[in-house]
């Protein structure tokens, strides 16, 4: 099974209750940044240029562990900034997992071989590696030497150690798609769990031109999508078949909900217009019908798993053919 199985378990079983309720905007997947600050100060990065003023600040335990508590959806992505420099990080994976949420802990693995001295492996648990290219590439988007090498070594000893990995790889401009294959197989070489990949996106506060227009996107993702058919991808069938043009697909910008020091970010993970003191106050005074393809320019190129992989969970279910595909997808 591509994916755990309680994982399975658990998101059927909270899509259906929420269905059989008829709520028709639920969140699948809390992103709960406790921290801004980074090691690195990559290129094709937003959080660290959009929060330049406040990304001193970060939340207290308290604060993470009550957004757990405020937000039902069944999985918690603790990302950043880089999560491992957030002091009691430890104490906040212990308490989401004590909740029953599963885990998918984003870092660019600098500091993941230290780490794993104070961390067990959890059913509930993946780590999330970022990782852009090859040795060269790699080092360049981070803007600094050694990365890859760290990051690699960290991966094959959290392997060794028992630990669910996955990667995050994202597509620019520039990115080489023979390198991004020869990436893929040394990381599948490394016993990795599972591949995420998607284009970048062109945050207002990047001035660099690295990232792609949509054409472009569907372009790159035609080949993309091939390398699925032999690695073992997370990123479903259907979201690629969107990123390749074959499918059409409208944002869900409330499926991937973000809090972090600021307060609860709306409207969504890419784009920050306010920021509200709770989930509840999110949910109810954004306006979800300014935002999407045609309604927000700063929505125009935008294809990012985060707004369209919570659509799949609401389009699969209209199409026997969908059905089985992303069954057999998962079984395979």
């Amino acid at each position: 099974m591509r994916f755990p199985w309680k994982l399975n378990y658990d998101l059927t079983k909270y899509i259906i209750a929420n269905k059989l309720n008829k709520i028709d905007k639920y969140p699948l997947v809390l992103m709960l940044e406790p921290t801004h600050l980074c090691n690195l100060a990559c290129s094709g990065c937003g959080r660290i240029r959009e929060y330049a003023d406040t990304i001193q600040e970060i939340m207290s335990l308290e604060e993470c562990l009550a957004s757990v508590d405020e937000c039902p959806a069944p999985v918690v992505t603790i990302t950043g900034g880089e999560p491992f420099l957030y002091p009691p990080i430890f104490d906040l994976i212990k308490g989401v997992l004590a909740r029953g949420k599963h885990i998918y802990f984003c870092t660019n693995g600098l500091l993941l071989e230290k780490a794993l001295e104070s961390m067990e492996p959890h059913p509930n648990f993946t780590l999330n590696v970022h990782m852009d290219g090859l040795e060269e590439t790699h080092d360049r988007i981070l803007e600094r030497k050694g990365t890859f090498r760290t990051a690699m070594a960290a991966i094959a000893k959290a392997k060794e150690r028992g630990f669910r990995v996955c990667t995050n790889t994202t597509i620019f401009k520039e990115t080489d798609l023979v390198e991004i294959e020869m990436l893929f197989s040394q990381l599948t070489d490394l016993g990795v769990d599972g591949i995420l990949v998607a284009p970048g996106f062109g945050y207002e506060a990047v001035g660099e031109k690295l990232f792609l227009e949509r054409r472009e996107i569907e372009r790159k993702f035609e080949q993309v999508y091939e390398m699925s058919k032999r690695f073992r991808f997370y990123s479903t069938p259907m979201y690629l078949k969107f990123l390749k043009g074959e499918r059409k697909l409208e944002c869900t910008p409330w499926g991937n909900p973000t809090r972090n020091p600021r307060g609860w970010k709306a409207p969504c993970y890419l784009i920050t217009d306010t920021h509200y003191s709770s989930f509840r106050e999110m949910m109810e005074k954004t306006d979800w019908s300014k935002y999407g393809v045609g309604k927000d320019e700063r929505c125009a190129q935008c294809m990012m798993h985060c707004g369209f992989e919570p659509t799949v969970v609401t389009e699969v279910g209209k199409n026997w053919k969908d059905i089985w595909e992303m069954i057999v997808w998962n079984l395979t």
